[in-house]
């Protein structure tokens, strides 16, 4: 298995860190070349998305990769991953990837100093997921068809459609590898 991780900005390393753990293999893309090799999933990290969005249009990946989402490669978006996954952004109308049928809320648990860690419970993962928040958004409300996978404090942080997986929280911060264990699982489904 081969895993493209989006490496233009943001907590790249680190899942690239947890997917050799888990022993699968991964590439960085980081221009329209690396693109062209085969894969069998994407991890748009977490990071700055705005930034993230400017440099996908920059380096021609743009429609490439929502492309390949739609045509069903499997993703999984961390952060502001889920952000450019999203269909919508509450007050906020720039295109995005949004092959994510939800919308959700920049920034909700406020700046820096509202990072947060915590655990609980996701559907397929664990009773006791350790899940930190950075600057994180959160799922104001999903479509049919997305399946609600973690919940904190009434906030959606993990969700699912198909073959688009996303959370709200940095898994790749953490040592537990039970979340790309998931995504690795989804792939092979």
């Amino acid at each position: 298995m081969k895993i493209a991780v989006l490496a233009l900005q943001g907590a790249f390393l680190e899942h690239e860190r947890m997917l050799e753990r888990l022993g699968a293999e991964w590439f960085e893309i980081r221009q329209k070349a690396d693109w062209e090799q085969p894969k069998d999933g994407l991890i748009i990290p977490g990071g700055e998305s705005t930034t993230m969005l400017k440099l996908l249009h920059d380096l021609d990946l743009f429609d490439d990769i929502r492309a390949a989402i739609a045509g069903g490669l499997p993703v999984f978006g961390t952060c502001a991953g889920l952000i450019l996954l999203a269909k919508s952004v509450a007050g906020d109308d720039i295109e995005r990837l949004g092959t994510m049928d939800m919308e959700v809320c920049r920034n909700a648990y406020g700046r820096q100093l509202g990072s947060f860690y915590t655990e609980a419970p996701m559907k397929g993962v664990g009773e006791q997921v350790p899940m930190t928040f950075i600057r994180a958004p959160y799922i104001n409300r999903v479509g049919e068809g997305v399946e609600v996978l973690a919940e904190v404090d009434g906030h959606i942080v993990a969700a699912r459609q198909d073959h688009q997986f996303v959370t709200s929280f940095h898994p790749e911060l953490n040592n537990d590898t039970a979340v790309h264990a998931y995504f690795l699982r989804m792939i092979r489904e």
